[in-house]
């Protein structure tokens, strides 16, 4: 029963993060709800890559812009909720940029690609036309 309450607890984060994406916020804190009381009905921790999507006092599906507000403060990223002000506080390390600090703890294979994190060449690099054109020869 474990394993099938953090499949759901899962499936409701992808749910809830693909309304928020289409501008249904109502419908991700829905989901977001239903995932909290799978895992307490279970006895089930969720995720850290889960636990920073939300918030702990409504519920609600963070959005950045929309429903939080994120600050760097004394080596602590302050995450506040714009529907009930709750503010949530977590040390970050100095030697990480803050960029990747705030980044998503999972990135969808298409996103890799866009920013150049897939591993490949990208493709301005390591092709020699590419490199004469930038220089204007």
């Amino acid at each position: 029963m474990v394993r099938v309450a953090r499949e759901r607890i899962a499936d409701l984060f992808a749910l809830a993060e693909r309304e928020a994406r289409n501008g249904n916020g109502t419908l991700a804190d829905r989901y977001v709800q239903l995932a909290r009381r799978v895992g307490m009905r279970y006895n089930v921790r969720l995720l850290p890559e889960f636990s920073e999507l939300y918030c702990r006092g409504c519920s609600s599906f963070w959005v950045e812009g929309t429903s939080v507000r994120t600050r760097l403060r004394s080596g602590r990223r302050v995450r506040t909720c714009l529907r009930c002000g709750r503010e949530r506080r977590v040390p970050y390390r100095r030697g990480r940029s803050a960029v990747t600090e705030l980044a998503p703890m999972r990135r969808p294979a298409s996103a890799q690609a866009e920013v150049g994190l897939a591993g490949g060449v990208g493709p301005d690099e390591g092709d020699e036309s590419s490199k004469h054109d930038r220089e204007g020869r």
